[in-house]
């Protein structure tokens, strides 16, 4: 019989893996203005390089998907954990922003399994009252990962230079596989047996498109605070490396409450009422928030500007541990890293799309118009939910338990 804890360690695992995943994709962004320096990178060619980590993360998705739900949740995330810590340490190997861009390109076609695996295993391991929380966990993850990064990347950089950085962080994904295999087990015979439905299906609903295209909109909000953020407090802030290390992670401590809150009020609201109509009340208060990020460009004091950034990012991620939570309740678990996959398609479109035009604003004009976009991008993107994701495209088989 199987542990009804195991999804709990599960869920650990699952936690550890993102946490890693958002290390190894911030340590650029992290010695970003030092690289900038040393090998004479432009504003332009760095947007550059985001993108070349964008393009394949979200093209990836759709086959990564696919895979998942062909290969299983442990197998797939072990390739997908492989291939993006030996592209991370390639890093390590590079003289220019070509080659750089090189290995953003690999790390990118990695990294988009993590969260079509968890997504994966939260629908098998997870009924639905207790999905929202298993979400914010591993949203929270990424939080976590991205507070990480930041000192611990300057405080090795300071020790052994930056290709060590590199080198460092992507042993840690190799390290994590072992304790994987030993953890994971099948899931549930409930999940295993779910209702299965052709590919083609998904892209005749229009839940599927509503949140494809959610993701588009707003996404590239979080890429920005995570890819820019840094620069950002150096060029228009006058942060030294020492308070980038210091400082830089506190959005992400905002971003970690918004994701464990934002599932905790949605799993409430599941208690009392449906859970697609609960998932979209508990996301309009982050939205209606979201226009006073526009401020950050506008006030004169850090404090404020801080303060706002971690409005921006608290609300982003309960907002996003939501429409992922959405994604659960829609589909079924048989194909649902196949429907991750396509929404995340959308997340990562956003970003690409994003990234040079971002770069383009900062160098022809200053961070002050990429703060007004990003205000309003998350009230369109929630008009899209409220008028698309409605219903599930077909009811779910129930998720259970089995106790010992």
């Amino acid at each position: 019989m199987t542990d009804p804890r195991l999804r709990w360690h599960v869920a650990v695992c699952l936690f550890l893996a993102t946490v890693i995943n958002y290390v190894d994709r911030q340590t650029l962004s992290v010695l970003a203005p030092v690289l900038s320096d040393e090998l004479k990178i432009t504003n332009l060619e760095y947007s550059y390089m985001v993108q070349a980590f964008l393009i394949p993360y979200t093209f990836m998705y759709v086959p990564a998907g696919i895979l998942i739900d062909r290969w299983g949740t442990r197998a797939g995330l072990t390739v997908s954990m492989a291939f993006w810590s030996v592209a991370t340490a390639l890093h390590a190997t590079a003289s220019n922003a070509r080659h750089l861009m090189l290995y953003r390109f690999l790390l990118g076609v990695g990294e988009s399994g993590n969260f079509l695996a968890a997504e994966k295993a939260v629908s098998e391991w997870y009924p639905p009252k207790e999905r929202g929380v298993a979400n914010g966990l591993i949203n929270a993850a990424a939080g976590v990962g991205a507070i990480l990064a930041p000192p611990l990347v300057v405080w090795i950089w300071h020790l052994f230079g930056w290709r060590f950085a590199f080198v460092s962080t992507g042993l840690l994904g190799l390290v994590w596989i072992a304790p994987w295999w030993w953890v994971y087990r099948r899931p549930p015979p409930a999940a295993l047996h779910s209702e299965r439905l052709p590919y083609t299906a998904l892209l005749r609903h229009s839940q599927s498109w509503g949140l494809l295209f959610a993701r588009v909109l707003a996404d590239p909000v979080w890429w920005f605070y995570l890819f820019w953020l840094p620069k950002y407090l150096k060029e228009d802030r006058g942060f030294s490396m020492a308070e980038i290390g210091m400082l830089s992670w506190i959005p992400y401590v905002a971003a970690d409450a918004g994701s464990v809150l934002g599932g905790m009020l949605s799993g409430r609201l599941v208690r009392r009422r449906d859970p697609i109509p609960a998932r979209r009340l508990a996301m309009w208060p982050c939205v209606l928030l979201m226009p006073l990020g526009v401020g950050i460009a506008f006030t004169p004091s850090v404090a404020l500007a801080m303060a706002l950034i971690c409005l921006a990012t608290f609300c982003h991620m309960a907002w996003k541990t939501n429409l992922m939570t959405l994604t659960n309740d829609v589909y079924p678990p048989g194909i649902l890293a196949s429907a991750a996959g396509l929404v995340g398609l959308g997340g990562g479109l956003g970003g690409a799309i994003a990234a040079p035009v971002f770069g383009t604003l900062i160098d022809a004009f200053s961070y002050t118009p990429v703060f007004i976009i990003l205000g309003f991008l998350h009230p369109a993107a929630m008009l899209l939910v409220h008028c698309t994701v409605r219903k599930p495209i077909c009811e779910p088989s129930p998720v259970s338990v089995v106790r010992a």
